[in-house]
């Protein structure tokens, strides 16, 4: 269904710019648009910690990784199946030249590494016959991933508001068919988190929580063709504080705590319309 909206509004900016007139300008009041793509993301350790029942515990020095999808087009360029990659979706209006107000969706995923040498602290009831049952104070353990995993792989959904600063640098041909253009962002915004979480002989998949918040900042290069249309890399990065990740769906008690840095990259495409009827252009008529 996402997939079926960008291709609409790609259809309306074609129609658009096909209408005679003025010039317009991507980064003009007025300017409406919007983007997909795919992500590559990174982490930093963490100090996890697990509250349930029977136990509440710290694991010091986590690391985790993302989980990028082997490119197969019968994924990436299937309307059906487009959202199972780690994707970026983004629309955004200028309400002032030069600034852009936008609401995004990043679809990140988040694996805690197996083998993973971190230091527990805490206790655990020996009867769950779980793991390192037992009390700890900074006990160095391996994890093994039969006994005790974690995921946000359906994912790490990070769904932001971002104010953006448009600067356009270069502008080529009469009609401005290619122009290149940089985008300073910041964000924030909540963690919707699907969570997959494997202890104490239990395994749970997709238990879904609203868990935290981020902030963040973004720089994007963007390539503009034909003042409708552009290819956009961009490299962010930020905070993450994961307040209260739910773990058992029928435990509200447990849950998963950690805060961590983040790092992002992506390639999107995406496109520009023109929505009022003025628009900074050459003479800028009403139309």
């Amino acid at each position: 269904m996402k997939s079926s909206i960008v291709v609409i509004c790609l259809l309306v900016s074609f129609i658009s710019g096909a209408q005679s007139g003025p010039k317009k300008v991507s980064f003009a009041k007025g300017t409406l648009y919007g983007y997909w793509g795919y992500n590559r993301s990174g982490y930093t350790k963490s100090n996890m910690r697990f509250v349930g029942s029977g136990y509440d515990f710290t694991m010091k020095g986590a690391v985790a990784h993302d989980n990028p999808s082997e490119f197969d087009a019968k994924v990436y360029f299937n309307p059906k199946k487009v959202t199972i990659p780690q994707f970026n979706a983004r629309i955004g209006y200028y309400f002032a030249d030069n600034w852009a107000i936008s609401f995004g969706y990043d679809h990140m995923k988040y694996i805690f590494s197996d083998q993973n040498e971190v230091f527990l602290s805490g206790s655990i009831d020996p009867s769950l016959n779980a793991a390192w049952s037992g009390i700890h104070s900074g006990t160095p353990v391996v994890t093994d991933r039969d006994q005790f995993h974690y995921e946000n792989s359906d994912g790490l959904n990070y769904l932001r508001l971002e104010l953006t600063r448009t600067d356009q640098w270069l502008k080529v041909g009469k009609q401005d068919w290619f122009a290149f253009s940089t985008n300073i962002g910041l964000s924030t915004g909540g963690i919707l988190s699907f969570n997959d979480f494997t202890f104490a002989g239990q395994k749970n998949v997709r238990t879904i929580s609203l868990s935290g918040y981020g902030l963040s900042g973004h720089l994007g290069l963007r390539f503009e063709f034909f003042r409708h249309f552009f290819i956009q890399p961009n490299l962010g990065g930020g905070f993450h504080h994961q307040v209260r990740v739910r773990n058992r769906p029928n435990d509200l008690s447990a849950y998963t705590r950690h805060a961590y840095g983040y790092y992002e990259a992506n390639v999107v495409v995406g496109f520009l319309t023109y929505i009022k009827d003025k628009n900074a252009c050459d003479s800028c008529p009403n139309w």
